[in-house]
């Protein structure tokens, strides 16, 4: 059954999951047995609303890719995309061109008015300082008119000059569900754009983000309890949205499938 996007008052918030190409999806029961890689996205779309497009921070995203993903689902479905990593963890020397590669390849999600948000994720080593500050700046500047959310780890940019900022220039606050772990950007409920907010479910496994075993960060199933907290936020993020999106990134063995099947129903 498919995931229908959740209504609260004014605001029309979408569920789903970072990326959708995990071969373990096929035994949590997403994908028919056999499913190849090309054809999960078709499978997929059947099941969900979105999707936050996570291949896009290994590889610069193509447009005759978006355009073959386009093909693959229904025209009422939506995209997020993740900025690649050469412009938010390992950034390059030519990063205004990278910018701009990106503009043409994300441009067929544009263009369908299908693209919700880009997401920047930067790294909890991506810290508040004046470098970092004018980074920010001028790639969202760059990236602009692109409908940007921007994603802290670090908490060093919890500071309410920053969401200041972000609301000046339109630009989403990307809210967290994260363990408490000392330097992780804090669990916030705030918006600061009234376009979009942008809700990402890590999950809260402690010992895992602090081992740096990506599998084990992810690994986690959030219990009814937990979501029915996620909801509170959820409406409290609503009051001042038009819409919303809520990313569940605990991928391993699909709980994400699961929890925001659970959060949605």
């Amino acid at each position: 059954m498919k995931v229908t996007p959740l209504v609260i008052g004014g605001c029309t918030v979408l569920v789903g999951t970072s990326g959708f190409s995990y071969p373990e999806w096929i035994e949590s029961g997403l994908y028919p047995a056999g499913t190849p890689s090309g054809q999960m996205l078709l499978h997929y779309g059947r099941s969900f609303p979105l999707v936050e497009l996570n291949y896009t921070w290994y590889q610069m995203v193509r447009a005759d890719t978006m355009e073959r993903m386009l093909d693959r689902v229904d025209a009422d479905f939506l995209f997020t995309a993740k900025l690649t990593r050469t412009l938010t963890h390992e950034i390059a020397s030519d990063w205004p061109q990278q910018v701009r590669a990106y503009q043409q390849g994300i441009a067929p999600l544009v263009r369908e008015k299908r693209l919700l948000a880009v997401l920047l994720q930067f790294p909890a080593s991506f810290h508040r300082t004046r470098a970092n500050r004018r980074y920010l700046a001028r790639v969202t500047e760059l990236l602009s008119p692109l409908p940007l959310a921007v994603e802290f780890r670090h908490r060093s940019w919890a500071e309410e000059r920053v969401a200041a900022g972000l609301r000046e220039r339109g630009i989403t606050l990307v809210c967290v569900d994260t363990p408490p772990v000392d330097h992780l950007f804090p669990g916030l409920t705030l918006g600061t754009s009234p376009s979009l907010f942008y809700l990402r479910m890590h999950g809260r496994n402690r010992t895992g983000w602090c081992s740096g075993d990506m599998r084990r960060q992810f690994d986690y199933s959030y219990s009814r309890e937990e979501l029915r907290q996620c909801c509170d936020r959820v409406h409290a993020l609503a009051r001042h949205c038009r819409r919303g999106v809520i990313v569940f990134n605990n991928h391993v063995a699909g709980q994400a499938v699961d929890n925001a099947r659970t959060l949605a129903g």
